[in-house]
């Protein structure tokens, strides 16, 4: 017959104790809700109708944005022949979300080996619109127009785009031409995979910058949309528009990430800086 276990009764928890670790545990959920990092969490995590995000990339789309880790492999036996422009530009560069200017430096140096002369933004790493750092990025075409003696290309990516857009509505006397590639500046600002990330980083929402502005509405120069099928990131159609919100869409065959390097895309920039009055 088997002995019967001993097993000592556990103390249980008085009341007042377990009403003090709820009490703080309400606490801390309250603190988290009203703290910066509970807000931009609430941002990213934030409900929409399904059909906000109708037409951005599929995840297959996406995973082939890896692409851009055979890059150096790649870079080492390409070869793109760059014939002298007859029509140097001063070219404005701004880089996408996230990105530092440093990741368009190989299209800069192609634009470059042309005869053009390429400029940076000024602000190393994108992290957002806010109005500071918009008015350094006026300052710096106004600098630029005024110290070359002419009007200045801007060329965009992504996020880039939609501020050269805004750039050449408020200044166009200083704007030659805007490039913008794989710029959302058209539909819904959720159609693309990296809305929740924009706003957990920056802080706001889409549809709420801290610098108004109707990206739609085309500026007065002459304005060229790139964009692709393949982009991973941004659904295509708000990167090319509808007529009306630019003067040309030209479809390329690049991921979202190959906007900066793909050499079609700088074959394709060539043209518009040679064209360019």
């Amino acid at each position: 017959m088997a002995k019967p276990r001993f097993i000592p009764d556990l103390p249980q928890l008085r009341a007042p104790l377990l009403a003090a670790v709820g009490a703080a545990g309400a606490q801390a959920q309250q603190a988290y809700a009203v703290s910066e990092f509970g807000r931009r969490v609430a941002l990213a995590r934030e409900a929409i109708p399904e059909g906000h995000e109708a037409g951005k990339p599929q995840l297959a789309r996406l995973l082939g944005e890896a692409q851009v880790l055979l890059e150096p492999v790649r870079r080492r036996r390409r070869k793109i022949a760059i014939a002298a422009t007859s029509n140097p530009q001063v070219v404005m560069i701004l880089p996408g979300f996230a990105t530092h200017p440093v990741r368009m430096r190989y299209l800069a140096r192609h634009l470059e080996s042309a005869g053009h002369i390429t400029k940076r933004w000024g602000l190393g790493f994108n992290w957002g619109p806010n109005e500071q750092n918009f008015a350094a990025m006026e300052a710096r075409l106004l600098d630029l127009h005024a110290r070359h003696g002419r009007k200045v290309v801007l060329v965009g990516w992504s996020l880039g785009g939609l501020y050269a857009r805004e750039l050449a509505t408020r200044h166009p006397q200083a704007v030659a031409k805007v490039v913008s590639m794989g710029s959302p500046f058209s539909g819904s600002p959720r159609a693309n995979n990296v809305w929740r990330a924009y706003q957990f980083i920056t802080g706001h929402s889409v549809d709420a910058p801290p610098v108004a502005a109707d990206l739609s509405v085309k500026p007065p120069v002459e304005t060229v949309a790139l964009w692709s099928a393949n982009d991973g990131v941004i659904a295509p159609r708000c990167a090319a528009g509808r007529p009306g919100e630019r003067d040309r869409a030209i479809a390329m065959r690049c991921t979202h990430m190959g906007f900066t390097y793909d050499p079609q895309v700088i074959a394709t920039l060539l043209v518009e800086l040679e064209t360019t009055i």
